[in-house]
């Protein structure tokens, strides 16, 4: 089993920045997929970004292209968000999850967090 808790999500202006941090216990593997998905009220879950524990490049959905960082620390078992430039569409829970192969679908990550609120107000 994996265990992924979330936290610093909070409540931030617009244009302001928050980095979020996914801490993973239990069984985790080198070649494992760590991403990060967001679902805002009345939408469905959607890919925000994911980078892999071993290496590789990260990946980012569009809307968060050159705002959003995704990031580890392997030593910690840690991965990170740092969001900057933040928006009010950006609000959302904010999940964490360990996916099998690299892609943007949720169906592919088998555990979950559970989740941290981001809201960012006009």
């Amino acid at each position: 089993q994996v265990q992924l808790v979330e936290s610093g999500g909070g409540l931030v202006q617009a244009g302001g920045s928050l980095r979020l941090s996914c801490a993973a216990s239990g069984r985790t593997f080198a070649s494992n997929v760590m991403g990060w998905f967001r679902q805002a009220p009345g939408k469905e879950r959607e890919f925000v970004a994911r980078i892999g524990w071993s290496g590789g490049t990260a990946y980012y959905a569009d809307s968060v292209k050159g705002r959003f960082t995704i990031s580890r620390d392997n030593i910690r078992n840690t991965v990170y968000l740092q969001m900057n430039s933040l928006k009010p569409e950006d609000t959302a829970v904010y999940y964490c999850a360990q996916g099998r192969r690299p892609d943007t679908s949720p169906n592919y990550y088998d555990y979950w967090g559970q989740g941290t609120q981001v809201t960012v107000s006009s």
